[in-house]
């Protein structure tokens, strides 16, 4: 009976993340119902506080990754990115598509995709709308490229830090694996998107449109942020956690950048999205009740059931089944899971890459997916576009399959 009340309170408690009931925040839903298991005794209040504890490097990753993004919104880095490529389009649209689609490439792979969601996506709105074209096109770009290039670095999806339980492989074994399926990924997402968007890419667009300025503080924060950017591929290399580093090169940027002015700092603070970490705690522990419940058991099974079956055939079920179940639960708990039974259950290495895949790849089916694709829709609406779930996925349909097909069996050439 305690294993269907598990499940019932976590059903919940992620559908108030995905669906924001009373537009009450994600992070209320999801603290909401781990302290629920607590209440009922359905997990131990020990177990809750180690369950917390297990994300650390995670809540200090993300507190570097929002504070980098603030700072490039706030200094203007990602405007000037973005109107720069309006300018190089040279009146195409399919040419500032391609611009767009490049400039999230970098934004995802240096700042984590949910940095493409919540600040590139804006300033993109306000670059294409200078531009006087149709939005949608440019602003579907941010949400697919934030996941279709989520894990060509380890810093490109706190995702990635939850599936490998923080023991991320070393930068050069990274690369090693997982190059060429993310170029397969970018690559497909890139042309299957660009085909269904063709008819909305002929023609020009708005040429003249005066370029955003970077101010002194706003190229100090352009260095900060490469600064941070070198800061993690050192540790990466060097096979460190990348929370302390991540937070420690974001705080030293931002100090830069501001020169350390009170006024300034605190109103980037202020903006920082702070309630992402009690959000990300709380599916920690929801994912510990779900252990108590039995899923962690059931999910090592089915990986073990996939050690007998051919290579390929086992990636592929692998990335599959971890995006499926990300669409239904969210990438992040759903990462944890599955990172946990792979751990425990000692499956082969190419089992536990090909669902960092599915974990990473496979929201870009729906808007459930990932917390990132959620951040986007949230972004749209502040800037008074609308797009339903059904839009997202009749798109996503065609965008996925086909780009995790290929990165997963460009995965089994690689991965050992």
């Amino acid at each position: 009976m305690s294993n269907v009340a598990i499940w019932f309170i976590v059903s919940l408690s992620i559908a108030g993340v995905l669906f924001r009931p009373k537009r009450w925040p994600e992070a209320i839903w999801a603290c909401l119902g781990a302290l629920l298991l607590v209440v009922f005794r359905l997990i131990s209040f020990p177990q809750a506080v180690t369950a917390v504890g297990k994300g650390v490097d995670v809540y200090l990753f993300l507190t570097g990754m929002m504070l980098l993004a603030e700072l490039a919104r706030h200094e203007g880095v990602f405007d000037w990115l973005a109107t720069h490529a309006v300018r190089g389009s040279r009146g195409s649209r399919a040419r500032l598509f391609a611009l767009v689609y490049a400039v999230g490439i970098l934004v995802t792979t240096f700042l984590s995709n949910d940095a493409t969601a919540v600040v590139l996506t804006p300033a993109v709105y306000a670059a294409v709308k200078k531009a006087k074209t149709e939005a949608l096109p440019y602003l579907f770009v941010c949400a697919f490229i934030a996941n279709a290039a989520s894990f060509v670095l380890p810093i490109s999806n706190p995702a990635n830090l939850v599936v490998y339980e923080n023991n991320i492989p070393p930068l050069f074994s990274w690369l090693r694996l997982f190059a060429v399926p993310s170029a397969l990924s970018i690559g497909a997402t890139f042309f299957i998107l660009r085909y269904a968007w063709r008819k909305d890419l002929q023609g020009a667009v708005e040429r003249e449109v005066i370029a955003a300025r970077l101010t002194p503080a706003g190229q100090r924060a352009a260095w900060g942020l490469a600064f941070t950017g070198l800061v993690l591929i050192a540790a990466s290399a060097l096979d460190r956690n990348l929370g302390l580093p991540t937070c420690v090169a974001a705080a030293i940027a931002v100090l830069v950048a501001t020169r350390a002015r009170g006024k300034a700092l605190g109103v980037m603070l202020r903006e920082v999205s702070w309630s992402v970490i009690p959000l990300v705690a709380g599916l920690f522990v929801l994912v510990e009740g779900l252990n108590n419940a039995g899923a962690l058991d059931y999910a090592g099974d089915a990986l073990r059931a996939l050690t007998v079956m051919p290579r390929q055939v086992a990636a592929l079920l692998g990335s599959f089944g971890a995006a499926i179940l990300s669409n239904l639960m969210n990438n992040l708990p759903s990462g944890l899971l599955t990172g946990s039974a792979a751990h425990t259950g000692q499956v082969p290495a190419y089992i536990h890459h090909a669902l960092l895949l599915g974990v990473d790849l496979g929201p870009n089916l729906s808007v459930t997916g990932s917390l990132a694709t959620i951040l986007w829709l949230i972004a749209l609406r502040r800037e008074g576009e609308h797009v339903s779930g059904w839009q997202f996925l009749k798109l996503g349909l065609f965008v996925m399959p086909p780009s995790l097909l290929l990165a997963t069996l460009g995965l089994t050439f690689f991965a050992r």
